[in-house]
C-alpha cells in the first residue's frame, strides 16, 4: 500500500520491468530495467520486493514529458489524482538517445521537489513523487507493449492524457489508441483537453514548432525565457521561474558594495535572455532578499541594497526567483 505521500508517474512510452519505489520517499531515484532490483535494495534491504511493487499497482499514470512543470502538466497530475492514487515516471537520458543538443533544463533536477510540493494543495494535499527510468530501455516499445506493460507488469488501474497525447516507438500511438488499448486490457482512460495558451499572438512573431496547436508547452516556457517575458513564463507556469546555482568557494566575488557576480557555469537550470530583471529575489532557508538581476554573456550579476555574504551562502544552492 502506498503512504499518503502520492506518486506521479509520467511516460512518453513503455515500462521493460516492473518499478520499485517508497511510497514516502519524497526522492527523485533514478533507475533503469537492468538495475531495478539492486537500486531498491540498496535503498531499504529489510523491505520484501514484493510489497516494494505493491506500491504502484492500482494507481493512475498521468503520460506527458514534463519537462517544464507548467500548468498544462499541473492539470494531468490534477486529473490524475482525482481519478485515483496519481503516479509520475520520467525518462533519463532522451537526449543521448535520440541525438538532441545538450540543454540546461528548465526546472533545476533539485529545485522539482519544491514545485511538485506546491501542487500538493490541488492534489489532495499530498505531496507528489518522482520517479525515472533510464530512456534506452524502453524506447523501442509499440503502443501495443506499452499499454500491455501498464496493465500487466506495473498493474495500474487507468491513465491520464491530453487528447494531443503520442506514445510508443516513434511517436505511433494517438490518444484515441490509447483509450481503444485500455479498453482492451481493462485499463480506464482518462483523455483531457490541453490547456491552452491565452498568448497566441506568439505565433505572428516568428515562433515556429511543428507540434504547436496553441496548448501550454516547454517549448514556449524556453521561447518565453528567450525572449526574457518573465510575465510570461510565469503564466505558463502557474509560478515565478526560479533560478539556481550551485555555489563554491570560488564560484563569486564581491565586485562593489552593492554586487555579487557569478559565472553562468555554476547555473543549474535555464535563465531568461541577457538583460536586466527588476523585482528579483534571492531566496534562503531564513532570508528573502530583494535584488535586481543582470544577465550578461558570461555571468550573473545580483545587485542589492545591502549585502550579507553569510545570509546568501548559507546553503550549497542559491535561489533567485524573478518576479514578472
Amino acid at each position: 500500500m502506498l503512504t499518503n505521500h502520492k506518486l506521479f508517474v509520467h511516460l512518453n512510452g513503455g515500462i521493460r520491468l516492473p518499478v520499485t519505489v517508497q511510497g514516502a520517499s519524497r526522492r527523485v531515484i533514478s533507475l533503469s530495467s537492468s538495475d531495478m532490483q539492486a537500486t531498491s535494495q540498496q535503498e531499504d534491504e529489510n523491505t520484501p520486493n514484493s510489497k516494494q511493487l505493491s506500491s504502484v499497482a492500482g494507481g493512475i499514470v498521468a503520460l506527458g514529458k514534463f519537462d517544464a512543470l507548467h500548468i498544462g502538466h499541473r492539470e494531468l497530475a490534477i486529473q490524475a489524482s482525482k481519478a485515483g492514487t496519481p503516479f509520475l515516471l520520467s525518462f533519463t537520458g532522451m537526449a543521448e538517445v535520440l541525438g538532441w543538443e545538450p540543454r540546461a533544463p528548465v526546472v533545476a533536477k533539485c529545485d522539482r521537489e519544491r514545485v511538485l510540493s506546491s501542487w500538493s494543495a490541488c492534489c489532495g494535499e499530498v505531496v507528489p513523487t518522482e520517479l525515472e527510468i533510464e530512456f534506452s530501455k524502453v524506447r523501442n516499445l509499440t503502443p501495443r507493449q506499452f499499454v500491455e506493460k501498464l496493465s500487466k507488469e506495473l498493474g495500474v488501474r487507468g491513465v491520464v492524457a491530453g487528447k494531443n497525447y503520442r506514445f510508443g516507438y516513434r511517436a505511433s500511438g494517438d490518444a484515441s489508441e490509447l483509450s481503444r488499448l485500455c479498453e482492451e486490457y481493462g485499463l480506464e482512460a482518462y483523455i483531457i483537453n490541453p490547456v491552452m495558451d491565452k498568448k497566441q499572438s506568439i505565433l505572428a512573431t516568428g515562433f515556429n514548432d511543428a507540434k504547436e496547436r496553441g496548448q501550454v508547452s516547454s517549448t514556449r516556457v524556453r521561447y518565453a525565457l528567450s525572449e526574457g517575458d518573465m510575465g510570461y513564463v510565469s503564466e505558463l507556469l502557474g509560478r515565478h521561474h526560479r533560478l539556481i546555482l550551485m555555489l563554491n568557494d570560488e564560484s563569486f566575488s564581491i565586485k562593489t558594495t552593492s554586487r555579487i557576480s557569478y559565472p553562468k557555469s555554476c547555473l543549474l537550470n535555464l535563465p531568461p535572455k541577457e538583460g536586466v530583471y527588476e523585482n528579483c529575489r534571492i531566496i534562503s532557508k531564513e532570508n528573502v532578499v530583494p535584488c535586481r538581476v543582470v544577465v550578461d554573456t558570461t555571468n550573473i550579476h545580483l545587485e542589492l541594497v545591502e549585502i550579507d555574504p553569510i545570509c546568501i551562502q548559507e546553503s550549497r544552492y542559491l535561489n533567485i526567483e524573478f518576479g514578472a
